[in-house]
Parts: C-alpha cells; sequence; structure tokens
C-alpha cells in the first residue's frame, strides 16, 4: 500500500467534506443542524491540517508523526440541547433539512469506512495514524445518524401534513 497515495485521495475527500458542510449549513431551516455543520466543517479542516502535514513529513523522508493530538469527539448536541433541537426541527418543519442531515451521514460513514479499510492494510505509523482519522470520522458519523434519525422519527410521528 502507498501510503502517500492514501493521504492524498483522504485530503481531497476532506476538502470536498468540508465543502458540503460550509454550503449546506447556509440551506439549512434548523439552527442546532446549521451549527452543527459548521462545527464539523471546521473539524475536517482540522483533518486536512493534519493530513497535509502528515504529507509534508512524506516529503522530508520524516516518519509520521508519532503522537498526533487526539480531536475530541463531536458531541454537539446532547441531552437537553438534543430534545431541544428535536422540537424546533419539527416546529420549522425540517422536511427539507432531513436529506441534508441523510447526506452528511453517509459522507462520514464513507470516511470512516474508508479510513478503516486501509488501516486494515496499513502498518506502524501509518496505521495508527489511519485509525485515528477512522474514530474522528465515525464519532461525525454517530451525530448524524442521531440527528437525522431522532428527526425523522419525530416527523414520521406527527399528523399527516405536518
Amino acid at each position: 500500500m502507498d501510503i502517500r497515495k492514501v493521504l492524498e485521495y483522504a485530503l481531497q475527500r476532506e476538502y470536498e467534506g468540508k465543502a458540503f458542510f460550509e454550503n449546506n449549513a447556509e440551506r439549512l431551516s434548523n439552527a442546532a443542524a446549521r451549527s452543527a455543520f459548521i462545527k464539523i466543517a471546521e473539524e475536517e479542516q482540522r483533518h486536512i491540517e493534519f493530513i497535509q502535514t502528515q504529507l509534508d513529513a512524506l516529503d522530508a523522508e520524516n516518519p509520521l508523526a508519532q503522537a498526533a493530538p487526539e480531536m475530541d469527539e463531536v458531541d454537539i448536541l446532547t441531552g437537553r440541547a438534543a430534545s431541544e433541537m428535536i422540537e424546533q426541527s419539527v416546529n420549522e418543519s425540517m422536511v427539507a433539512d432531513l436529506p441534508v442531515l441523510r447526506m452528511a451521514y453517509l459522507i462520514e460513514r464513507d470516511f470512516s469506512e474508508f479510513y478503516h479499510q486501509v488501516a486494515a492494510k496499513a502498518e506502524g505509523e501509518a496505521k495508527a495514524t489511519l485509525e485515528m482519522l477512522a474514530r474522528w470520522e465515525a464519532g461525525h458519523e454517530r451525530l448524524f445518524k442521531r440527528m437525522h434519525d431522532e428527526a425523522f422519527e419525530k416527523y414520521a410521528d406527527m399528523p399527516w401534513g405536518g
């Protein structure tokens, strides 16, 4: 496995993910979902910077970072905030936001699966780096899955016609 090609591919996907979240944050009607998209775009920028650092190390023929800082798992909506987001979603008729939340979940799931797959084939520091990226993306995946599913469940339980 060529770790350079893997990281270059990952870097391009991270740029695309960041653009998706930035562009769609403006379109979302729900304030909490919009905030989550903005925060994830910021996270994706940190992923971009981290991956670029790894590529720079390879260019300098240095080993990959031994101990990259762990990023906090994104837990934007918990407890009361999550409940309020769902109530606001119902009030604002989040139907138009549901496909965007679903797409966000699928993007993050694809990122997570990609990093898990290539980590399984890697060794040493490359494996550790890819596993860390997989953990970061899995956190994003869980966030958007929860947001989508909770909003959809509330919407589905409403009387027909909203």
